[in-house]
């Protein structure tokens, strides 16, 4: 059985979540040259504003940071992030023309660099150029190929930096596309190495949730996977609580949907969204008086709903689910 696995999300909260972690694992010689001891900041809002024209192809995600260089050349840098789910003839220029708009906005060009999560071995973009009449217009940016791990799963799983286990998690997650019961195999095998790991357990919570999130199960499964992860925690003494709270609030998600139908789909599936946020943050929250964030979570995105949902699994307030 083919299913539409929902990559997005999982990707924008884990980079989210653990930047510094992504910068170390995927770009190491760029990590090195950060001043990790200075706050960076996050310029998402910003990003959206600059290139809301021009959303072309399955973005996994993107992400502008602003964060400190370690010479101390320069205060800061841009860097422009792109998680690419597919191949698309015109990758590169976009991500010229994002570089470009960034500058405009900032008066800086900001460093960009591209995640590739598609399956195809040959498709690797890593430049943009142009020239006409003696006029010549090149860029180059680095390039990480998610496939071009697919031997080293053994190494990745050992790795203690999440984006290792996150890239394994993705690979295996394409790899079981038409068998969901390995699916459940393989995803097991992840937790019980997630456990294994020594993080504490707030990490291990909000960084399986990603995990959870990407390596889809249907209910069936999920039900099963729960009774593994039950086992799991009573030898560990950790809870975990995304699948399980998925499960009760399935019905809260058709419930909104069905109830905007009569105002649409867009609408419906907004209002799905919102009742799966409030449904989440009651069970983790219980005495927790949710008015304070109604205003928040109604002037919300669909995509800041989910990034709300996800942080929600792992957060310890109400006020670290958002932002506050």
């Amino acid at each position: 059985m083919m299913l539409n696995d929902d990559y997005d999300s999982p990707w924008k909260a884990a980079i989210d979540g653990y930047f510094p972690d992504f910068m170390a694992f995927y770009f190491p010689d760029i990590d090195n040259n950060i001043d990790w001891s200075k706050s960076y900041e996050s310029l998402d809002n910003e990003l959206d504003a600059v290139v809301r024209d021009s959303q072309i192809g399955k973005r996994y995600a993107d992400k502008l940071v602003k964060v400190t260089r370690l010479d101390g050349t320069k205060s800061f840098v841009y860097i422009h992030i792109e998680v690419q789910g597919q191949v698309e003839k015109a990758f590169a220029q976009r991500m010229f023309t994002y570089n470009y708009r960034i500058y405009d906005k900032y008066g800086q060009f900001p460093v960009s660099l591209a995640v590739l999560a598609d399956e195809n071995e040959h498709w690797k973009p890593q430049a943009f150029r142009y020239e006409e009449w003696g006029f010549r217009l090149e860029m180059h940016f680095p390039v990480v190929k998610l496939m071009d791990y697919r031997d080293q799963l053994d190494a990745l799983l050992a790795e203690h930096n999440p984006f290792a286990i996150l890239t394994a998690a993705h690979i295996l997650t394409k790899r079981t596309k038409q068998s969901m019961d390995e699916r459940l195999r393989v995803k097991i095998k992840v937790m019980r190495l997630l456990y294994a790991k020594g993080w504490d357990k707030q990490a291990l919570l909000n960084f399986f949730a990603v995990i959870d999130w990407l390596m889809y199960l249907p209910k069936a499964l999920t039900i099963q996977f729960k009774h593994e992860i039950h086992r799991i925690e009573e030898e560990d003494k950790v809870r975990y609580v995304t699948s399980i709270e998925r499960l009760a609030i399935e019905e809260g998600i058709s419930q909104g949907i069905s109830q905007g139908i009569s105002q649409g789909i867009s609408q419906g599936i907004s209002q799905g969204k919102i009742l799966l946020l409030k449904q989440v943050l009651a069970m983790k929250f219980p005495n927790a008086d949710l008015s304070r964030y109604q205003v928040s979570i109604d002037a919300a995105a669909e995509d800041d709903l989910v990034r709300y949902t996800i942080k929600a699994a792992g957060a310890s307030s109400l006020d670290d689910v958002f932002g506050i």
